[in-house]
């Protein structure tokens, strides 16, 4: 399991690192967003459209669980999965990670046995001001080798 860890400034410096994931994004990625409340999970989803050519504005999907993006190579799935804490139903989301996009999830740890053994983990903690340390740790080939390319 290989990890990165990464310190931001602010907004913009946040949004650049998801600009450089999104751009290194492969098909069938999935990314799985971690974080208090405000610590950066939608910014950094943000920056990730960036870098997929997502033009549209990017914001959570809280009440509606999930978004659809359409990038310039592929499609990006934006779930939030806050308000399924407890739900034990398939939801049938699991059909997404196969559709070819890159699906990004906050909140993943309320979405237990519905997800694949292979993910980017991205766990992000506020510091002081608007300071982030980010802490990518890649759980499978596919992603040690992007974590690899973006030393």
């Amino acid at each position: 399991m290989k990890q990165l860890i990464v310190y931001t400034k602010d907004y913009t410096e946040t949004q650049e690192l998801g600009r450089f994931l999104g751009a290194a994004a492969g098909d069938n990625m999935i990314f799985l967003m971690k974080g208090i409340i405000g610590a950066g999970k939608t910014t950094m989803t943000q920056g990730i459209a960036r870098g997929m050519g997502v033009t549209r504005n990017v914001t959570s999907p809280t009440f509606t669980i999930q978004k659809i993006y359409h990038g310039t190579s592929m499609d990006l799935y934006h779930i939030d999965a806050y308000r399924l804490e407890g739900i034990e139903q398939d939801l049938g989301f699991e059909d997404d990670f196969d559709n070819g996009g890159l699906t990004v999830i906050e909140w993943s740890e309320f979405f237990p046995g519905q997800l694949p053994d292979d993910y980017l983990s991205v766990d992000i903690r506020p510091l002081e001001g608007d300071r982030r340390e980010i802490v990518l740790t890649a759980h499978g080939k596919r992603y040690e080798t992007m974590l690899e390319e973006l030393l």
